[in-house]
């Protein structure tokens, strides 16, 4: 990432917390506030780390894929659907229940990301297009399953929505025990004790916000270290002589694509099984776009992509902690009591990036060409 981009960043994320802190500083110590911003926003972040990591493998091979907020739409309705059942009719217990409707999430994910590189791949249909019927077939089936099996009378529960197996449960790694330990060698002030209670709760974390963060180091470990990465970022950059030093273009761009799918399905997953266990159309709201300029703004790059990813996260973040401090919210602030306004800022960032004017861009070569061997 270049040194304009890691600014702009750093910039936005200072600002954010910052406006957070002067608001809300009279309800709770600046310390407790940032770690709270800290913690929200590495939550919020996940799904669009994980679309991001999606859009990188599958653009880097040469495959544009604007379906991936169908992709985590499907992962999200059909990883629930899954989890209710092995629960309420299997007699499952919440853990498996939701360990189940994960790898179901996963793997509803991966069948439309084959189905869009079949349509860009084998066929060579626009991958625009592709992608654009991914988006409406997930939000088509989702909705319609959704009412069918639900809401309707005579349907599977009777028209009513069966109790959830609930959320995944949260790591606790312990952070907090080792502050602790080094402020009662220290002498133990309250300050040092106050800092450990706040940061120790930025990294416990639930499964999917710890894999995305683990998948970031992975992702940039296997395509920029290992010979996999090299053949995909030749697929990308110039197909024909990756032709002709034997690598199986088509191949590559398959499993690619896949991988992003499962990437997506995480991404979905991370809606119903451990934000909140419930199911609502179209509840992806957008994030799967928001991703693709993460991707973008990142340049293709895992950890571009990872602190683009951030920037958003911490956008989302000042919508919900000023919902924490609405009442505390001063005069000159009363623009930020209005959530509509507040929740607006993860768009507006996502216009500004795609303008350009925080720095130019440069795609895979092949990106979105279909190849003819």
């Amino acid at each position: 990432m270049d040194w304009k981009r890691f600014s702009f960043i750093t910039l936005v994320i200072v600002l954010l917390f910052t406006v957070v802190v002067l608001v809300g500083s009279a309800a709770q110590k600046p310390v407790v506030i940032i770690a709270s911003m800290l913690a929200t926003t590495l939550t919020v972040a996940t799904p669009l780390t994980l679309g991001a990591l999606s859009g990188i493998f599958c653009e880097r091979s040469g495959v544009v894929n604007i379906g991936i907020e169908g992709m985590m739409l499907t992962a999200a309705f059909f990883g629930w659907l899954a989890a209710i059942y092995m629960n309420s009719i299997f007699g499952f217990s919440s853990m498996p229940s939701l360990i189940v409707g994960v790898l179901f999430a996963i793997l509803s994910s991966v069948l439309m990301s084959l189905l869009h590189a079949v349509l860009s791949v084998t066929f060579k249909v626009d991958q625009i297009i592709g992608g654009t019927v991914i988006n409406i077939l997930a939000v088509g089936v989702t909705g319609f399953l959704n009412r069918q099996l639900f809401f309707e009378k005579g349907s599977v529960f009777g028209g009513n929505v069966p109790h959830a197996p609930g959320t995944l449960p949260i790591i606790h790694v312990p952070v907090q025990e080792g502050v602790e330990a080094i402020c009662k060698l220290t002498g133990g002030t309250e300050g040092c004790q106050t800092l450990a209670n706040a940061f120790g709760k930025v990294f416990d974390q639930q499964p999917i916000t710890i894999a995305a963060i683990l998948l970031v180091i992975l992702s940039h470990f296997i395509l920029f270290k290992t010979r996999w990465g090299l053949r995909t970022r030749a697929v990308g950059e110039h197909p024909r002589a990756a032709d002709t030093l034997g690598i199986n273009v088509q191949r590559m761009r398959y499993l690619n694509v896949l991988i992003g799918g499962v990437m997506a399905g995480l991404a979905g997953a991370y809606f119903t099984l451990e934000s909140v266990p419930s199911f609502e159309p179209v509840m992806t709201n957008g994030r799967g776009f928001i991703a693709l300029a993460a991707m973008i703004f990142g340049n293709w790059t895992p950890f571009g992509a990872w602190a683009a990813s951030l920037v958003f996260g911490a956008a989302q973040a000042l919508q919900i902690n000023m919902q924490v401090f609405r009442d505390v919210i001063p005069a000159q602030w009363t623009i930020l009591q209005n959530s509509y306004v507040v929740g607006l800022t993860p768009y507006i960032l996502t216009m500004i990036i795609l303008t350009g004017i925080i720095g130019k861009t440069i795609p895979p070569a092949a990106d979105g060409q279909p190849y003819e061997k």
